[in-house]
């Protein structure tokens, strides 16, 4: 089922990956993709983000915080990179880090501030969908 305002066919699409570890945001930002008609994969950390790559289907984009437990942004990407079955995954870095709007520091494709516009992560989100 799409909802109403959705992209054509998002639900039935691949999924957008989130890997935020605060708990508010990650619950915040998945609501909102959701609303939208998006599948999202949400996970607290880089290391659960890479199991969940590991074991499923791929996501169209990775919203990436970068300072988290366990495994950061910057080591995801490097273990993303390693694996060609990911490396093409494109990757939107979501951080109040301001090393984080240097996309080549973590080789991302695109940087959104926090706290999160959500107009522009929405556009940013529909950007990557081909919506």
């Amino acid at each position: 089922m799409t909802l109403v305002g959705a992209p054509e066919g998002a639900a039935a699409g691949p999924p957008v990956m989130l890997v935020e570890d605060d708990p508010d945001i990650r619950s915040m930002v998945s609501q909102l993709l959701e609303l939208e008609g998006w599948r999202v994969l949400a996970c607290a950390n880089g290391t659960d983000a890479l199991e969940a790559l590991h074991g499923g289907e791929r996501p169209f984009l990775i919203l990436l915080d970068l300072m988290m437990p366990k495994m950061n942004g910057w080591q995801f990407r490097a273990e993303q990179a390693r694996d060609s079955a990911l490396s093409k995954i494109p990757v939107v870095v979501l951080s109040g880090d301001v090393r984080g709007s240097d996309t080549s520091s973590v080789r991302a494709d695109g940087y959104l501030k926090k706290p999160i516009d959500l107009d522009v992560l929405l556009k940013t989100v529909r950007r990557y969908s081909g919506a």
